[in-house]
């Protein structure tokens, strides 16, 4: 597929410089999209004047992503780095997989989807030079349907309420980080985390921007809404205690209107005597209280939850093959164990 590889405007083999700028992009099922993304990513990052990387992590597409992905970097060998995975681990395994293998001192996200468009990543880069170390975005005129931006919005004002963490737009994956961030995000081992709230976490001096957000022109989104729920519990349960401390005060105030209530039914028990009216009253209090308390339960099993899957120590990501230039490329193990070397001497650098 032609259009689909953007050739080199070097030409010939050069020796490659470390480069500045790493590109991190999860792809899944994009084969729609690839084309145009090639079409515009690699036109947008020559014209930066600066030596960069894009790496893809493939999170085990079944449509043609892989091949339009391992002809793109044969195309463009000295730029491009395809890493598969063996199945399909998530977008955030996909982008930590891009941070560990990542050697930019700027590291940059973004979607294959092309809502965001590449050309807006020399304002993140711009951003970084200027001294940030975590650069946020916020999509001007967001092109999603209005019941997912009030849902986002929902969920920003809760989160901003239960955490210190100040994202404006939680769903734009179009962030730029510097090193040291990236390599404190590396050393930490946590199974399910939200990646911009935790590199905010470890960030000194951290930005937003605004950028252009555009319509999906190709392919469907891999958001559903069950997994949105599933990231926006991660997000929660990940960086706050304040719903379980909730839900304390919660127990606390109900106990002590129920005893209240006990004493009022005593009294009138022995001032009126046996009465019968309230049945249904008393069921639906009954019935309010119980899905409160089936709530709260739901809500301690998600931390019982992610401290199970912290426990077993499972690998977070399992990678099946990596495609970059030279043979004298470390192998996937080796790779992985010398950027957690490299990144714990730049964390002690912090």
């Amino acid at each position: 597929m032609p259009a689909a590889i953007v050739d080199s405007p070097r030409g010939g083999l050069q020796a490659k410089p470390r480069p500045y700028l790493s590109v991190v992009i999860p792809v899944y099922n994009e084969e729609a999209s690839l084309a145009a993304l090639f079409a515009r990513l690699y036109p947008a990052l020559d014209q930066l004047t600066l030596a960069y990387e894009c790496i893809f992590v493939d999170d085990g597409s079944h449509d043609r992503s892989v091949a339009l992905l391992r002809a793109q970097q044969q195309a463009r060998p000295q730029e491009t780095r395809v890493i598969l995975f063996q199945s399909n681990f998530g977008q955030h395994a996909a982008i930590l997989a891009g941070f560990e293998r990542a050697m930019g001192e700027a590291i940059v996200t973004l979607d294959a989807d092309l809502q965001n468009p590449p050309e807006e990543i020399g304002r993140l880069v711009a951003a970084i030079q200027a001294g940030h170390d975590y650069v946020g975005t916020i999509r001007r005129g967001r092109q999603d349907h209005f019941a997912r931006r009030w849902m986002s919005s929902l969920i920003n004002g809760l989160r901003a309420r239960t955490t210190h963490i100040r994202i404006t737009d939680q769903g734009c994956m179009l962030r730029a980080y510097a090193r040291a961030v990236v390599a404190a995000v590396n050393a930490s081992r946590e199974v399910n985390t939200f990646i911009p709230a935790l590199a905010y976490l470890y960030a000194r001096n951290p930005t937003e921007i605004e950028v252009a957000h555009e319509a999906r022109t190709a392919g469907q989104s891999k958001y559903s809404f069950y997994k949105l729920i599933r990231l926006n519990f991660d997000l929660m349960t990940g960086f706050t205690l304040v719903p379980l401390q909730l839900f304390s005060m919660l127990g606390m105030i109900i106990s002590g209107l129920s005893g209240v209530l006990v004493v009022i039914l005593a009294v009138r028990r022995l001032w009126i005597g046996s009465e019968v009216e309230g049945v249904f009253t008393l069921f639906a209090l009954n019935f309010f209280f119980i899905g409160i308390a089936l709530f709260g339960v739901g809500l301690i099993g998600e931390y019982v939850g992610r401290t199970y899957e912290q426990v077993r120590g499972r690998p977070r990501y399992l990678i099946a093959a990596v495609l970059e230039e030279g043979a004298e490329a470390l192998p996937p193990a080796e790779r992985a164990r010398e950027a957690e070397r490299a990144d714990a001497r730049a964390v002690t650098r912090v």
